[in-house]
């Protein structure tokens, strides 16, 4: 058994991982190229799957594009017999799904046909929903469209943020991989299509998207937080020195007070919503350390009854 793997970031490395542990021959493995990284930009940054690659003595290919002849033709010379791809990130052209002969199959991490597209994670704890997974599905050139099969469900705790539970997802579609492979390398595996009701795309995040709603209810605004933690983080504004400053909101609780929406209520930086507050846990000023909510506090910065307004940028 031959195959390609295809991802990039670091959902994708426990699939790698467990992948290279069937005994199947890893011919080639797809990833972005390195980009410049450091203050100067002087330094190269591999995705975390390259790394991973690098580690197990994979051969890595970082096409910038597969729509490439070059790159097309390339990838039909390694002959491989299927490929698996978590979160590669490039589009796959009818040719690329064409390639491999069983075809590609994806580590998709949501619960299809809900959140389909590129921030399922994201746009699950945003929305609220109490229940994600992943499952494998072989690709069509539509996005996200493909049939399904081997689907496993967890739990969203509403404490977890949008990076732990990526990161919980990477290690359960590793297990759902080991689970099927021997059914998919065989071609045996039972794939049903999609529901065609409950579809919702998970469209890109947006920078825009990050200001808080003070008015929304104290369970959004913490999907809210939640949802854009680490990156690109959800953003207030405060006076500081005579100016406006950005604050990033990286984690927070739903308490039991209440208040105007955007009030400051408590020296633990517990602030009023809609309906019912958060208390902010874990905070961030630009070029900052990342702190509590209360060291902010303590740190003269705000004081109790300061109102957050609407921001606009």
């Amino acid at each position: 058994m031959k195959l390609v793997f295809m991802g990039a970031p670091a959902f994708a490395v426990p699939t790698l991982r467990a992948v290279s542990r069937t005994g199947a021959e890893i011919v080639a493995v797809y990833t972005r190229a390195p980009r410049p990284a450091g203050r100067r930009g002087l330094e190269v940054s591999k995705t975390p799957v390259h790394s991973a690659a690098d580690a197990l003595g994979l051969h890595v290919e970082t096409p910038k594009t597969l729509r490439d002849p070059n790159a097309l033709r390339a990838l039909g010379d390694w002959r491989a017999d299927l490929a698996i791809v978590a979160a590669y990130g490039l589009l796959l052209p009818v040719e690329a799904l064409a390639a491999p002969r069983l075809g590609c199959f994806n580590l998709h991490a949501s619960l299809l046909p809900r959140w389909r597209g590129a921030a399922p994670v994201q746009r699950a704890i945003m929305a609220g929903d109490e229940e994600t997974g992943v499952s494998i599905m072989k690709r069509e050139v539509a996005l996200d469209t493909g049939p399904i099969a081997g689907e496993m469900r967890t739990r969203i705790d509403p404490a977890e943020t949008a990076e732990e539970l990526t990161a919980r997802l990477g290690e359960l579609a590793a297990q759902t991989i080991s689970a099927n492979w021997d059914a998919l390398a065989h071609g045996e595996l039972a794939f049903r299509p999609q529901s065609s009701s409950g579809v919702e795309y998970a469209r890109k995040i947006d920078k825009a998207e990050a200001p808080i709603d003070w008015t929304a209810t104290a369970v959004r605004v913490r999907g809210h937080i939640h949802g854009l933690s680490p990156f690109p983080g959800a953003i207030t504004e405060f006076h500081a020195g005579g100016g406006r400053e950005r604050l990033k909101i990286l984690r927070a609780e739903v308490v039991d007070r209440r208040g105007r929406p955007g009030e400051v209520l408590d020296e633990q930086m517990t602030i009023a919503c809609g309906k019912g507050a958060v208390r902010a846990l874990s905070v961030q000023r630009a070029g900052r350390n990342v702190i509590s909510g209360a060291d902010f506090m303590r740190s003269g910065a705000l004081k109790v009854g300061y109102a957050f307004g609407a921001a606009s940028y």
